[in-house]
């Protein structure tokens, strides 16, 4: 009998609700909808139990053969799906699931491995799934919404959202009680937004998750930044930004005082490349404290804390605090106010070193943006030793990748070869389907030379600071995402959303 075969496709379930998936699941039978039909999908491994199951069922649907993977990923989503029905059952019961809210509490704080609790009530179960699911596919966030008539989960994976599942929408509710007891937040409380934290344990990996939740008008939505411990700090050239770039940091690193910036928008990597600064820098005759918000990566050597507006500990306040502590680096999660640059200029010009993230979209933007926040030029050319602007990019699956054409007017406008090599996404089991493998980070590097502290006296503007760095051999986040994209690493589509436009 020769069956047609499908390798490496993503299968979505067909759910016939005159049958028995469970059995036709423990007999290695899956149903999916193939070409707009729904198909019976076997795999060689047990090709005679899924057959002899199917010929007892009164369906005349084609039957296609499929691989251990593609047969994998179709059977998890039949387990998703009747995670779903199994809270329908438990529904009626939900008064006993909040009882057991207490139990939850003990079991995570007593820190057992998660993936050993068959026993726990099966909401419990879902949300220990969602954890192990975002860890094996590299997410950064999970995103719970409500919706008007179910919840969504999504996670966030290389910098891009992807749908994971859909939640009944009692489900959905039970989820979101469950989570604010682990983060110890009031589950009674729902019209204000609340943030708490929570460690969970999977295999044998302890890990810190950032809770916020807030109230929509169809529910509470949260989501979860899963946050690295400092073993997971990449190194500086782990980063991935150009070796020049890399050189360049460790120069401006031996500065035993002064002021180095890392701006770009939210998600871009700067928390990420300053404590990779910081594990660079620490050392046991060094003093190295930080003030951020939230603390996004636990770290042994250094002392962080954390600001709480609700008690008056600001980025300001615990600056000034941190200053009386004989600090040799001090870093500052966000310059955002004109308080805070102030006292940080202050502490770069009495002899420390000093490390903070500002909101500018390039890095010669800095020093307008440090001028209207009151730091006079004067003090900006005398502390600071120089800016990095940095992007993330998602880096094109090298399985998957597929040859394009770009048109002339493009690579006309862009200064591209027109005829050269240029990728597009596709999407394999390699990358999940996604057409992009990993992320890269991509960096110019602005430092204040001479010529800049000059070009400042003479009350220059940002464009003709940025203009004259640009002739002396600064190259901008453009011009490494051209070359990025000539190298076939990146699709243009990608180099566009990351700012391929922006000069």
């Amino acid at each position: 009998m020769h069956l047609p075969q499908l390798n490496d496709v993503d299968l979505e379930p067909f759910i016939d609700e005159e049958l028995d998936h469970k059995l036709a699941m423990k007999h290695s039978l899956l149903f999916a909808n193939v070409k707009d039909q729904p198909a019976a999908i076997v795999r060689e491994t047990t090709l005679s139990d899924g057959l002899n199951h199917l010929a007892k069922l009164d369906r005349e649907w084609p039957v296609y053969l499929v691989d251990d993977d593609s047969f994998t990923r179709l059977r998890n989503k039949f387990l998703e799906i009747q995670t779903g029905s199994a809270f329908e059952e438990v529904e009626a019961a939900s008064e006993e699931l909040f009882e057991a809210e207490s139990d939850l509490l003990e079991f995570i704080q007593n820190s057992q491995d998660l993936l050993n609790s068959e026993e726990s009530a099966p909401v419990i179960k879902l949300v220990n799934s969602l954890f192990f699911q975002a860890i094996k596919r590299g997410a950064s966030d999970i995103h719970i919404e409500a919706h008007e008539r179910r919840g969504e989960v999504r996670f966030r994976v290389n910098g891009a959202l992807t749908k994971h599942l859909d939640l009944d929408k009692n489900v959905t509710s039970l989820v979101v009680n469950r989570i604010k007891v682990i983060s110890g937040l009031d589950i009674s409380e729902k019209r204000i937004p609340q943030d708490g934290r929570t460690q969970v344990s999977i295999s044998g990996k302890t890990l810190d998750v950032r809770v916020s939740v807030l109230p929509t008008y169809y529910g509470e939505r949260i989501v979860m930044r899963i946050l690295m411990q400092s073993e997971n700090i990449p190194s500086l050239e782990e980063l991935g930004f150009r070796e020049d770039l890399t050189q360049s940091f460790y120069k401006l690193l031996n500065h035993s005082h002064g002021m180095i910036l890392v701006t770009g928008p939210t998600g871009s990597g700067k928390s990420t490349t300053l404590h990779s600064f910081l594990q660079y820098l620490s050392s046991p005759d060094k003093n190295i404290i930080t003030i951020e918000d939230p603390v996004e990566y636990n770290s042994d050597e250094i002392s962080q804390i954390q600001v709480n507006d609700k008690v008056g500990l600001t980025f300001a306040s615990g600056l000034r605090s941190i200053l009386r502590q004989d600090p040799d680096v001090v870093m500052v999660g966000e310059i955002r106010d004109t308080e805070t640059a102030k006292i940080a200029v202050q502490a770069a010009l009495t002899g420390h070193l000093m490390l903070s993230t500002l909101h500018t979209n390039d890095s010669t933007s800095a020093i307008s943006r440090l001028i209207d926040m009151g730091v006079e030029p004067f003090l900006i050319s005398s502390t600071l030793l120089g800016v990095l602007a940095q992007r993330l990019t998602r880096t094109l699956c090298p399985v998957c990748k597929r040859r394009t054409f770009l048109s002339p007017q493009v690579t006309h406008e862009l200064n591209l070869p027109y005829k050269g090599d240029y990728f597009e996404a596709v999407g394999c089991k390699e990358c999940n389907f996604t057409g992009y493998k990993g992320r890269q980070a991509v960096g110019e590097l602005f430092i204040l030379t001479d010529e800049v502290k000059g070009m400042m006296k003479d009350g220059v503007n940002d464009h003709e600071i940025r203009e004259a760095m640009k002739q002396s051999g600064m190259r901008t986040i453009s011009d490494e995402l051209k070359q990025m994209l000539v190298d076939g690493e990146i699709s243009y589509e990608e180099a566009i959303r990351v700012g391929l436009m922006d000069n």
